[in-house]
């Protein structure tokens, strides 16, 4: 009975260890593919979010100026004009 515990305890430090390098592997996997997708991703003329966002930003102001330009002139050119 003591050597069928010692082949299960043998067993389970087997599986243990095993599973300990299947997850160290999964790691530095992981690791590579996030290492290979920054290299890829920084290969790209992608621009960031805050980039995005302030470039979305000026563009919306320059919408909202044109749009009161736009109005001013529109009523520049309906006012009453002076006698010449």
């Amino acid at each position: 009975m003591q050597s069928r515990n010692k082949v299960l305890d043998d067993l389970s430090q087997l599986m243990t260890n095993a599973m300990g390098v299947a997850q160290g592997a999964r790691d530095e996997a992981q690791t590579a593919m996030n290492s290979m997708m920054d290299r890829w991703l920084a290969k790209r003329d992608f621009v960031t979010r805050e980039e995005f966002d302030a470039v979305r930003a000026m563009a919306q102001k320059a919408r909202e100026e044109n749009a009161a330009l736009k109005a001013r002139i529109e009523a520049l050119e309906t006012a009453p004009r002076g006698k010449k």
